[in-house]
């Protein structure tokens, strides 16, 4: 889509079609040409302008490109190579020709189908906001024997980063017939400091098999220009970035980068937390393996509580700002009698703290099982201890370790009462559950999100992430999935089944509780409803 200014007045300028198979933002779902209004770049705290292809386009991740329709429907769309190449060419999708794939019926996707951000609304509620769909497009914007690609991992490990590597280079090798495919090992510094490997479905048969990632991985080491340097020095011409908030981060500035050089380069990202805490998709790769496996630790924690007087185990799961993982496991294993995460304070000492409700519990059943996330209770143990605010070279803080200061603050407690003696096991899984292989249904899923990733960079888009949104594949802006973190809202009805499973109290003061006036969004930014109905706010609170 290109854009050039109309002879109208020096605010105004008007989006102008180009014969490409790019998406029409005039007629999308079938609006007349007025219905829908023009691609406008929407700025947080600032009025709607449109914008020409003749500005430099470099903007700050809080643009948005936004298509505007009838009833309050809204497009934030994903960027696309003839935004700023509007000369490129395209080609018949190789997929045509594919035997596999001969037998679908409508395998390509409309280019104007988008699927909604908010599922449940009342029926006077506005459309609201959508993200572009998924999948295969009749026309592409790369000859398959003209592709390059390179892929990446950055960040901590996570169960199904080798699947996720191996399905793009089937992928792109089977559906587009692409045969050159770097792997860069080390992370982003691995783009300009160590060699990279070649990849083939030959190379990555097995190694979902495995744990890790076989090309290793990093954090910190970002330089966008150094990147973007090698990236254009080597001929790479579609980069697929797998990894979390942070790396999307910097894939969106290597994204920049590439547009203000105007280079036929496609960026696609491939969101990965095993905490699911990246905003927007449904989850992330991963999770559903990081549940089971936590069920392991928490079964062990259970045997050696039980078999003991006035056993306790405590076991500490991963969820630096979201616990996620924690709720589920519990809510998976129903033998935990309490969960404490990072979204939920709790206090130790008086009525109505941890250490009475251990208490009561261990009259009650002479045992109890502890699940703590890893970000639960920063806030305390800073209070008793030396505040530490240092970060690792991803710019995450550096948290101190609950599970090993809530072992001691038990055992202190329950060491001034001479007639209960307590025996408490404390298990770390954390590199455990990181280092195994996926389960099925992460595995799968790993091979829908690197298709979609495969599909979206053949069809010309860029800057955009992958992920399942209501249960639909979409092309998700780079900026949308940065700005905030998917947090538990304990004020939403899981978070109630959780307090009804393990039957521990809230810890939370009327005060905690309050509802707090939500932040306004930009106009046609509308609440998410999640799948029990209730509505949250992309910020994580409910309303």
């Amino acid at each position: 889509m290109a854009f050039v200014p109309k002879s109208r007045s020096p605010h105004e300028e008007e989006a102008v079609e180009t014969d490409h198979d790019a998406p029409n933002p005039r007629q999308l779902y079938g609006f007349p040409a007025a219905a829908a209004a023009p691609i406008a770049f929407r700025t947080r705290g600032s009025e709607l302008r449109l914008r020409s292809s003749s500005d430099n386009m470099v903007e700050e991740e809080a643009n948005a490109k936004i298509v505007e329709g009838d009833f309050g429907y809204v497009l934030e769309d994903v960027p696309h190579l003839v935004d700023y190449l509007p000369d490129v060419p395209t080609y018949p999708n190789p997929l045509q020709d594919n035997a596999a794939y001969s037998v679908v019926k409508q395998y390509f996707v409309n280019v104007d189908d988008t699927v909604p951000y908010k599922i449940v609304v009342q029926k006077n509620s506005p459309r609201g906001v959508h993200f572009r769909r998924a999948g295969p497009r009749q026309r592409v914007y790369f000859k398959s024997d003209d592709v390059l690609a390179c892929i990446v991992t950055c960040g901590g490990l996570c169960p199904g980063l080798n699947t996720v590597i191996r399905e793009l280079v089937c992928g792109l090798s089977h559906m587009y017939n692409v045969k050159q495919i770097l792997g860069i090992e080390g992370g982003y510094r691995g783009f300009y400091a160590r060699n990279t490997i070649p990849l083939t479905p030959k190379t990555v048969n097995d190694i979902h098999k495995r744990g890790g990632t076989i090309l290793g991985t990093s954090r910190g080491g970002h330089d966008t220009i150094k990147i973007v340097d090698n990236i254009e020095d080597r001929g790479i011409n579609q980069v697929y970035i797998i990894g979390g908030d942070g790396t999307q981060k910097g894939a969106l500035e290597i994204f920049k980068e590439i547009r203000r050089r105007r280079l036929k380069v496609a960026v696609a990202g491939i969101p990965k937390t095993i905490d699911n805490d990246i905003a927007v998709i449904d989850k992330s790769f991963g999770f559903d393996t990081a549940v089971e496996e936590a069920q392991r630790a928490i079964n062990a924690a259970h045997v050696e509580s039980e078999s003991v007087e006035n056993g306790i185990g405590l076991v500490k799961l991963m969820g630096r700002y979201s616990g996620f993982i924690a709720m589920y496991a519990t809510l998976a294993s129903r033998d935990v009698d309490c969960c404490l995460i990072p979204e939920s304070p709790f206090y130790l000492e008086g009525p109505g703290g941890l250490f009475e409700y251990i208490e009561k519990r261990l009259k009650e059943n002479g045992h109890m099982v502890i699940v703590v996330a890893e970000g639960a209770g920063q806030k305390l143990i800073a209070e008793s201890m030396q505040s530490m605010d240092h970060k690792d070279a991803s710019g995450n803080k550096l948290l101190l370790d609950v599970g090993l200061w809530l072992s001691h603050k038990i055992k202190a407690y329950f060491s001034r009462k001479q007639k209960m003696v307590i025996n408490l096991k404390y298990i770390d899984p954390t590199y455990m559950i990181r280092a195994i292989p996926s389960i099925a249904s992460d595995n799968v899923y790993c091979t829908l999100l690197a298709h979609s990733a495969i599909h979206g960079a053949m069809a010309g888009y860029t800057g955009f992430t992958v992920g399942l949104v209501n249960g639909r594949h979409t092309y998700i802006p780079f900026h949308r999935v940065t700005q905030t973190r998917n947090k538990v809202v304990i004020t939403d009805r899981m978070w109630a089944r959780l307090l009804s499973s393990t039957n521990q109290p809230s810890f939370l003061s009327a005060k905690d509780i309050e509802p707090k006036e939500p932040e306004k969004p930009l106009e046609g930014s509308t609440a998410k409803g999640n799948r029990d109905g209730e509505t949250t706010l992309p910020n994580g609170e409910a309303c």
